[in-house]
C-alpha cells in the first residue's frame, strides 16, 4: 500500500511543490491549508481507511497553530509528524518536539532530504502499528513503575490491562535511564552520556525526539504531563518511583 501523507501549509508554492515531490516518489497526497482542514481529513481517513501515515505540517498556520495541532494529535494518534519551520523558529521546533513531533525541516524543504526522512518515520509508523504479541510475561522479568510494567529482556511496555508495546533500542535506553534516576533532573547532556550505543548522531534534537516518542508510547499527555516533566533550563524529571514486580 502507497504511504499516505497529509501536506499541512497555508503557503500554497510549499503544498505544490511537496506534493509533486511526493507524488513523483510513488505517495499518496493530500493537502490542507489549515489544521481544522487538517482534522477533517485526518478523522476521515480515520473512519473510512486507510489512515494517514505522516503528516508534514507547518508551525505557523492561520488559527489553530501547527504547535497546537501537535499536541492534540500526539494524544490520541500515532501518525507521524514533521514540522515544516522557519529558519528563527529555534523555540518552536524544540517546543514542538517535545509535544511529539517526530522530525522537522526548515523551510525551504529540500524535497531529496524530505523524502528520506519521510521514508525513515513511515517505517517506524507503520511498525508501531502492528498488533504486538499478548503472550505472557513472567513476572521476575518485570520492573514495575506508576500503571507500567517494563518487560527488559523483550523490551517491552506492559500496561495494566496486559497488552504489551514494542519499545525501540533508543527508546528502552532512554526509559532505563529515567527509571535509574527517578526523582531527580536530568541535562540533555546527562541524558545522552548515559545513552550507550545509540543508532543516530547525539544532540539536543535527537534527546527531544526520543523523549516525545517515549511520552507517546507511556500516553503521557505532552501539554501535560505527568511521567515525564520537563523543567525548562534545565532537562528532564522521571516522577515516577520503580519497583520490582
Amino acid at each position: 500500500m502507497a504511504p499516505r501523507v497529509l501536506i499541512v501549509d497555508d503557503d500554497p508554492l510549499i503544498r505544490e511543490l511537496l506534493q509533486s515531490y511526493l507524488a513523483g516518489e510513488g505517495y499518496e497526497v493530500a493537502c490542507a491549508s489549515t489544521a481544522e482542514a487538517a482534522e477533517s481529513a485526518l478523522a476521515e481517513a480515520e473512519r473510512d481507511g486507510p489512515p494517514f501515515d505522516l503528516v508534514l505540517l507547518d508551525i505557523r498556520l492561520p488559527g489553530k497553530d501547527g504547535l497546537t495541532l501537535t499536541r492534540e494529535l500526539r494524544v490520541r494518534s500515532e501518525v507521524g509528524i514533521i514540522l515544516i519551520t522557519g529558519r528563527n523558529d529555534d523555540i518552536d521546533r524544540i517546543v514542538g518536539l517535545e509535544c511529539g513531533a517526530d522530525d522537522y525541516v526548515i523551510k525551504p524543504p529540500n524535497p531529496r532530504e524530505l523524502v528520506s526522512r519521510a521514508k525513515n518515520l513511515i517505517r517506524r509508523v507503520r511498525h508501531a502499528r502492528s498488533p504486538a504479541p499478548t503472550a505472557a510475561v513472567p513476572r521476575q522479568q518485570l520492573k514495575r513503575f506508576a500503571h507500567w510494567q517494563l518487560d527488559a529482556d523483550r523490551r517491552r511496555l506492559v500496561d495494566r490491562d496486559g497488552s504489551e508495546t514494542p519499545l525501540t533500542h533508543g527508546e528502552f535506553q532512554l526509559l532505563s535511564v529515567f527509571l535509574r534516576n527517578s526523582g531527580h533532573t536530568l541535562s540533555r547532556d546527562q541524558l545522552m552520556d548515559q545513552i550507550r550505543n545509540r543508532e543516530w548522531l547525539p544532540n539536543d534534537r535527537s534527546i527531544d525526539v526520543l523523549v516525545g516518542r517515549l511520552r507517546r508510547k507511556l500516553r503521557d499527555d505532552p501539554a501535560e504531563p505527568e511521567l515525564i516533566i520537563t523543567i525548562h533550563g534545565a532537562g528532564y524529571l522521571f516522577t515516577a518511583a520503580p519497583s520490582d514486580a
